[in-house]
């Protein structure tokens, strides 16, 4: 248990005590670690965003052509989280592909369907 830093627990102690030859059980184990005072620390998961194909893939249009030959030919976007003192700021620019000059951007601090929204009517007024 402290050679792992307190991250094994009552279940892989019992397998490895099980593999060094000793016939005990998983109760028994719990029991034990107890009455010591011990507590397996719980590893945080790790965040995963991706939830598959959700909704409609707009076509591709760009083909990976990301140059443009003029001014306002070839508009980008994205939505880009910050954590910023804590709190998580999204932050939704329009880059003009011809120069990379942002043509306009929205700073929220949720990444609602508004975000979306101010940001294109910003960027064709």
């Amino acid at each position: 248990y402290r050679r792992h830093s307190g991250r094994f627990g009552y279940r892989r102690i019992t397998d490895v005590l099980q593999e060094k030859g000793y016939q005990i059980n998983k109760k028994k184990v719990l029991r034990i670690m107890r009455d010591l005072g011990l507590k397996c620390i719980v590893r945080m998961k790790k965040y995963k965003s991706y939830k598959g194909e959700v909704g409609k893939a707009a076509p591709n249009i760009l083909n990976r052509d990301f140059r443009a030959q003029k001014p306002n030919q070839k508009w980008v976007t994205d939505i880009t989280e910050f954590k910023v003192f804590g709190e998580k700021l999204y932050l939704s620019p329009i880059l003009d592909l011809f120069n990379s000059e942002v043509i306009t951007y929205t700073l929220q601090s949720r990444p609602t369907f508004d975000l979306v929204d101010r940001m294109l009517a910003q960027g064709l007024k």
